[in-house]
């Protein structure tokens, strides 16, 4: 299981108004004649304390905790389609370690004009790609779909040429043609900025596929 990053941070003002009651309290019994300016310190002290023991309990359960991470099961590799240029296989290279080393991603595939260019990462039992529901809609539409949970959804049989325990998922349209589909070994990992990333680097790997496709040399 992986540990909470925040949980620390969650505890320090519980920890903090906890100490800070205690200290109070042990003050107002060593002391011999309480005067009036103590009483209104201690007074405030109390209410502070207070106030820190109530922030802590409201931060355990308002704070999101991080998900649990799993292995993913599979082999990791990388395997190209034997007919790609040289060009092409230099910027699939590039484009998926861009992605691996700067996201959550554990697992790629690159689909396009119905083959399977690349897979990379920890592979799946299948190495081909039949679109389902989900890839047809990003297909059709040349939107990304994120599934931030893939066990929430039914379709996710259809995405078997990835690890069987993948957490979440994007699939990245390469324009009109074809999408590269990420799995990470975490629900609810990607964050915006992975998002935007991602977006980039397919946009640039979507102008070589069509620039190679235009001159037959994909």
């Amino acid at each position: 299981m992986a540990l909470d990053p925040n949980r620390i941070l969650r505890l320090i003002p519980l920890f903090t108004g906890s100490l800070g009651g205690i200290l109070l309290l042990i003050n107002r019994f060593v002391t011999v004649q309480l005067t009036d300016s103590q009483a209104r310190s201690d007074v405030l002290g109390v209410i502070l304390s207070g106030v820190l023991i109530l922030v802590g309990l409201i931060w355990q359960q308002i704070q999101p905790r991080s998900p649990d991470a799993v292995t993913l099961i599979g082999e990791e590799g990388i395997e190209f389609n034997p007919n790609l240029s040289a060009p092409i296989k230099t910027e699939l290279a590039w484009a998926s370690v861009m992605v691996l080393t700067n996201t959550v991603t554990q697992s790629l595939v690159v689909y396009y004009q119905d083959q399977v260019l690349l897979r990379r990462g920890i592979l799946g039992p299948t190495s081909q790609v039949t679109p389902g529901k989900i890839l047809k809609r990003v297909l059709e539409t040349q939107k990304p779909v994120y599934l931030v949970n893939l066990n929430l959804y039914p379709g996710k049989i259809e995405f078997d040429y990835l690890p069987p325990n993948t957490q979440g998922v994007i699939c990245q349209p390469l324009g009109k043609n074809g999408a590269i589909i990420l799995g990470a070994n975490v629900p609810r990992s990607y964050t915006k900025q992975d998002e935007s990333w991602i977006e980039g680097i397919a946009d640039k790997l979507t102008l070589t596929l069509e620039t190679e496709s235009s001159t037959n040399r994909l």
